[in-house]
C-alpha cells in the first residue's frame, strides 16, 4: 500500500463523459493507468453542468439535448509521481484541460480487508 502524507501534487482532469480511447471511457483509462502506474488513487466525479473550451454547455437538466457531460478525474500522489504520469495524459486527453494544484495530504487511509482484521485479533 502507498503511504501518503504532507506535500503532494493534485492533477485535476477534466473531459466529456463521451470521450474514448480505443472504444474505451477515456475516464476509465485514466484511472487504469494512474492505478498501473502505482499512483496513490484516483477518483472519477460527473458533473452536471458545465462548458469548456468549445463554449458548448453541456447540462443534465432533461429538456437538454446534451448529454455528453463533463467529468473530473482527480489523482494525488507525490510531485514526482504525479509528473512523471503527465506524458501518458498528455498522449490520453486530446480535448479538455488538465490542472495541477499544490495540496497537503492529511489523512490518507484504505479500508482494512475482513481477512487483515480477523486475523489481527
Amino acid at each position: 500500500m502507498t503511504r501518503l502524507t504532507g506535500s503532494a501534487l493534485r492533477v485535476t482532469v477534466f473531459v466529456g463523459e463521451n470521450d474514448t480511447w480505443h472504444h474505451r471511457p477515456l475516464y476509465s483509462e485514466i484511472v487504469h493507468r494512474a492505478h498501473s502506474a502505482g499512483l496513490a488513487g484516483a477518483s472519477v466525479f460527473r458533473g452536471i453542468e458545465g462548458f469548456g473550451a468549445s463554449s458548448l454547455i453541456h447540462t443534465s437538466r432533461l429538456l437538454s439535448m446534451s448529454e455528453d457531460l463533463p467529468v473530473a478525474i482527480v489523482i494525488v500522489d507525490t510531485e514526482e509521481r504525479v509528473r512523471a504520469f503527465l506524458p501518458q495524459l498528455d498522449e490520453l486527453v486530446g480535448e479538455g484541460l488538465v490542472i495541477l494544484d499544490d495540496c497537503e495530504v492529511i489523512r490518507y487511509v484504505g479500508r482494512t480487508r475482513a481477512a487483515d482484521v480477523k486475523g489481527g485479533q
